[in-house]
């Protein structure tokens, strides 16, 4: 089954060209699953070959990763805590893992919307708590559209240099994903590195209680 959808979403990406790219990558920032790998290189595999400009697929992945974000954000926002938490299960959001979001996002905020765009899964459920505490949306867009333009960029990087490299790679289509996995192992954990540094950095420096007299 996962073949086949992965054949689907390949497809769409060849036959929709930059508005597939948009359509699933705003899929990707929902709760939809699927996975920025299997959109973003293939396009820019297209754009090895010609058939699309490389900064149109970045563009195109950043927009549709912040309207997938924006719609998740307006709807958590609309329907509330009570809501996301009676229904979150459906969606692998339990309401530990909702508490433990929402307050990540009240220390953190900014930082933690920027990180968590290049954060496999993570970066799939950010606009639910974001829109459940009301992080104000202009930060939110501004901190989603530069994580996403970066991870796109990544992305569109490996997925160019495949194209240019092994050109019949897209003929089959897990073979590609896997060869793109394998490559970005070390930049996720990278990813990882950093966000751990950032929130380590920010608990070294949080205000000290002050004990009651």
């Amino acid at each position: 089954m996962l073949h086949d959808l992965i054949a689907i979403w390949f497809g769409w990406v060849q036959d929709w060209g930059y508005l597939g790219v948009i359509v699933l990558m705003a899929m990707e920032s929902s709760i939809f699953p699927v996975p920025s790998e299997v959109v973003i290189p293939p396009a820019a595999f297209a754009a090895a070959q010609g058939t699309l400009n490389i900064w149109g697929v970045i563009i195109a992945g950043t927009f549709g990763s912040w309207l997938g974000a924006a719609a998740t954000y307006g709807v958590s926002a609309t329907l509330g805590r009570a809501f996301v938490a009676r229904w979150g299960k459906y969606v692998f959001i339990s309401s530990d893992k909702l508490d433990r979001a929402e307050r990540f996002l009240h220390r953190y905020e900014a930082g933690g919307v920027f990180f968590s765009r290049l954060l496999p899964v993570i970066r799939h459920l950010i606009g639910i708590p974001c829109g459940l505490v009301r992080m104000p949306f202009g930060m939110f867009s501004l901190m989603t559209v530069i994580g996403s333009a970066v991870w796109c960029s990544v992305l569109a990087w490996y997925g160019y240099r495949l194209g240019t490299t092994h050109p019949d790679a897209i003929k089959d289509p897990q073979q590609m994903v896997a060869a793109v996995k394998a490559d970005l192992l070390w930049i996720v954990i990278a990813c990882v590195v950093l966000a751990g540094s950032y929130i380590l950095s920010m608990w070294l420096t949080r205000p000290k209680a002050t004990l009651a007299p």
